[in-house]
């Protein structure tokens, strides 16, 4: 984020490609040495960087795993497939494939650990990934509305409520699914998912209502 007073900054200006090779070290040691085997002095050395352009940027390696597993999930789209459980089914898979990569598994596992006793690092995790990606959902609503799919919701405060419910059911199902339960999140699953999230526990498999 730039300064909101660029004429009184000083030092060096932070360079986008040193953040970049160093975010990309980052997930390239996690492939290879895992969280446990990861030090800052190994990333700064696989991205060329000094050890100090490096701590200028991150306070320690919980900060620098966030960021590195947040521009993964930065590569999420909601394709246009012309219906809200299409649109759904085809960001789940991409979420699911995005868990599936070492990096992603053994780095966001690692981080969400160690938020359980570090507040500070729980916000950076809400606001490097959770916040970021409820762009998703709000554009796939926006997407249903306009499509005549889901009624609108007048109360705006009702409107954001549900908003974060439904990536707390996506992310939370995903997450559990492929991380916790280590089970495939198949096109089969992501199916039966999406059905269940839209239609609710009182939905046939043919996607009708269980008659009274």
């Amino acid at each position: 984020m730039q300064s909101r007073h660029p004429a009184s900054r000083t030092g060096r200006p932070r360079s986008a490609a040193a953040d970049a090779a160093i975010l990309a070290a980052t997930r390239d040691a996690l492939v290879e040495l895992g969280w446990s085997g990861l030090t800052l002095s190994d990333v700064a050395t696989r991205a060329g960087v000094a050890k100090t352009t490096l701590y200028r940027r991150w306070a320690g390696k919980h900060e620098l795993v966030v960021d590195a597993v947040a521009e993964l999930f930065d590569e999420l789209e909601l394709p246009d497939r012309g219906s809200l459980a299409a649109d759904i089914e085809g960001v789940v898979l991409q979420f699911a494939a995005i868990l599936a990569r070492p990096e992603a598994r053994s780095g966001l596992m690692a981080v969400v650990a160690e938020a359980t006793r570090d507040e500070p690092l729980r916000e950076r995790i809400r606001a490097s990934i959770v916040d970021r990606q409820i762009r998703l959902v709000l554009e796939g609503r926006a997407r249903a509305l306009r499509r005549g799919e889901l009624p609108p919701e007048p109360d705006p405060a009702e409107s954001s409520r549900t908003v974060d419910l439904i990536f707390d059911m996506v992310a939370g199902a995903v997450v559990h699914r492929t991380l916790v339960s280590g089970k495939p999140a198949d096109e089969a699953w992501v199916h039966s998912f999406t059905r269940v999230l839209l239609l609710g526990l009182a939905a046939q498999p043919d996607g009708g209502a269980v008659q009274a």
